[in-house]
């Protein structure tokens, strides 16, 4: 039997606030649920995704909508790493189906333009119902079919430490040649615990399937091409050994910058939002730089925004959505956590834009439908640590 085991938080110091939130869905700026009251309008905003998608709306959009809106307060609730997705879509039908609230008015999660879309919980939305998209790319807004908003993007980038690495690799098969040739100097997370590893997970098992099996299982739950995953399993299977410590994987994200900052390993896939954040704050130091790899690249897309059909903020919720696509929150977005820009870089003040030029959300290989990525998730904890 395979004994190698997930990184304890103990084990690199995961900051105590991350540490604290780790068990689904709690309450993070006041309760949750949604109200009108005589003092005004009382909002919800659910999040399924990591600490640093939760600072930005406590620290930075929630602020700065509530200044421009004073009859208007925002709370949050957060799944962290969406570890409760299904759940939740799961309720927010059931919810949908009574014509009842669900309790949040905007949702930030990766299955608003899968499952969430597919079971019809979400208000349908466009340019015509929220200005802000006017200046969104029209594939960027097709990627939410017709239910999401596109807010920010992101990409899945290989970090490496150019203190030890001068010729970074190019391609997938040549980062799986490198991992091998340099035993413990590569980490990735356990999918469940965040993307970056994720999108590495998803590169290995998509590099065995053809170009329409990949498609089709972005689409849609097609389960029955999970077969298709064997050989790339097989292969992260054998990459065990040559891991981080033989076989220890970080929980999270966060984790995963802090031994790169550290020194502890010399490369891993990191977000672009998270690792440009961490530069820019002097937590990741300048020798750590990135690339992206091809023949498949890593993963990224936009991140959509939805609001329930059974919303009882319907309105407030779209303005809030508005406020999120306007200049402000956009620099925002940029500005807090370098998240790619979605709406027209020419609307944007040149300091932000040109840290953006390249960036083009619409061209970015998104990652699987959700229950393909929790089906991905739960069969590696399965099979590989």
């Amino acid at each position: 039997m395979n004994t190698k085991r997930a990184l304890s938080t103990a084990a690199i110091g995961l900051c105590a606030v991350g540490a604290l939130a780790a068990c689904g869905p709690v309450s993070a700026t006041g309760t949750s649920g949604d109200s009108s009251t005589e003092d005004g309008t009382n909002l919800t905003v659910f999040i399924s995704g990591d600490t640093n998608i939760e600072t930005l709306w406590e620290k930075g959009i929630i602020p700065a909508y509530e200044e421009e809106n004073p009859g208007t307060s925002v709370s949050t609730t957060i799944d962290l790493h969406g570890e409760h997705d299904q759940q939740t879509v799961a309720k927010l039908t059931t919810a949908t189906e009574a014509g009842e609230s669900p309790g949040y008015d905007l949702v930030d999660a990766g299955f608003v333009v899968s499952s969430a879309a597919e079971a019809g919980t979400l208000l349908d939305v466009d340019a015509a119902s929220v200005s802000g998209l006017e200046t969104v790319p029209q594939g960027t807004i097709e990627a939410g079919k017709g239910v999401g908003i596109p807010y920010r993007a992101s990409s899945v980038l290989l970090a490496y430490d150019t203190a030890k690495i001068a010729d970074p690799p190019k391609t997938l098969d040549d980062l799986l040649a490198w991992i091998e040739e340099n035993p413990g100097e590569f980490a990735y997370n356990s999918p469940s615990t965040g993307g970056s590893g994720g999108a590495f997970v998803t590169t290995v098992l998509d590099s065995y399937l053809s170009t329409e099996d990949q498609q089709a299982m972005r689409s849609g739950y097609a389960k029955e091409l999970e077969a298709g995953w064997e050989p790339g399993f097989e292969k992260l299977v054998e990459l065990g050994e040559f891991v981080y410590q033989g076989g220890v994987y970080p929980n999270g994200n966060n984790q995963v910058l802090e031994l790169l900052a550290s020194g502890e390993i010399s490369m891993a896939p990191v977000w672009s939002d998270q690792f440009i954040t961490g530069q820019a704050t002097g937590m990741i130091p300048d020798t750590v730089a990135y690339t992206q790899i091809s023949d498949p690249s890593f993963n990224g897309s936009a991140s959509y925004l939805g609001i329930p059909k059974t919303s009882a903020n319907t309105e407030a919720a779209i303005d809030l959505a508005n406020f999120v696509l306007s200049d402000e929150g956009q620099q925002i977005i940029a500005e807090q956590i370098s998240g790619y820009p979605v709406v027209s870089l020419d609307t944007l003040p040149s300091e932000v834009a040109d840290r953006f030029v390249d960036a083009d959300p619409s061209a970015l290989r998104p990652g699987y439908f959700s229950e393909i990525s929790a089906d991905m998730a739960n069969e590696w904890d399965q099979r590989v640590p």
